[in-house]
């Protein structure tokens, strides 16, 4: 079909991007602080778009190696973003972790992360929160660039929460889960309720209210593993007796 076609076009764009920036920080051309080429004459030297290029650095900083500031450039991450996600991935493979172990871990990690931020959390994150939310809303028909702004969403709220360690261990855990989060959220067809419920959380931190922060942020999370459909054993789901949840057409799957 050519809505396919286009699709994997697009895919194979972006992951370009991804591999060419990628191989030139492993190399050593780039290194941390650094500053990228000016957008058009990158695009040009990749023969691809201003748009691809643009969604290929938004993939990239949400995963915490580019940071982009606006009106100024994009730049290389300075400092470890994740405690060694390959050796990470490797014990998963090795011991066999489950997405919904992965989710659970994220679970109690972030709701008392979203407690700390409204605690500790300063007017600048409360800004860049807004801001965030605010992009959510306005991507709920592009999955894509609304999981980039979701992602950008949470890391804030790690920063804001004040303990490095904390963040750090919170990333390591999201960016292993982030590319299926990239490809469940693909598929997505209403991003609105997520978007509400972002900014609940958003106004619990903004307001100093630890625990409905933490509430809110637990009932996010919750919604968003149901959405995901992810399998755990029976014994763990509450007493209901279902090993699978199954994923709906209307529920949301960004996370």
């Amino acid at each position: 079909m050519p809505g396919q076609k286009q699709d994997v076009s697009d895919t194979h764009r972006t992951m370009q991007v991804v591999n060419h920036i990628t191989s030139l920080i492993e190399n050593g051309s780039l290194q941390p602080g650094d500053k990228i080429p000016p957008e058009r004459e990158f695009a040009r030297a990749l023969k691809i778009s201003r748009a691809s290029l643009r969604t290929g650095i938004g993939y990239l900083a949400a995963m915490g190696v580019m940071k982009v500031r606006h009106g100024v450039g994009t730049f290389v991450a300075e400092g470890p973003a994740q405690f060694g996600k390959s050796s990470f991935s490797l014990m998963g493979a090795l011991h066999g972790f489950q997405p919904w172990q992965m989710f659970e871990a994220r679970v109690i990690l972030e709701s008392n992360l979203a407690a700390l931020a409204a605690e500790r959390g300063r007017e600048e994150h409360h800004t860049a929160l807004a801001e965030e939310v605010a992009e959510m809303y306005a991507a709920v028909d592009a999955p894509s660039e609304y999981l980039i702004h979701d992602v950008l969403f949470h890391r804030i709220i790690a920063q804001a929460s004040g303990n490095p360690i904390l963040a750090a261990l919170m990333e390591t855990i999201t960016s292993a889960m982030y590319e299926k989060r990239r490809k469940t959220a693909e598929r997505s067809r209403d991003l609105r309720e997520s978007a509400e419920m972002h900014r609940e959380i958003y106004r619990a931190i903004r307001t100093r209210k630890p625990e409905e922060a933490r509430s809110a942020m637990e009932q996010h999370l919750r919604m968003a593993e149901t959405a995901q459909g992810l399998e755990r054993p029976a014994s763990k789901q509450n007493g209901q007796g279902v090993a699978k949840r199954r994923n709906s057409p209307h529920k949301t799957t960004s996370a």
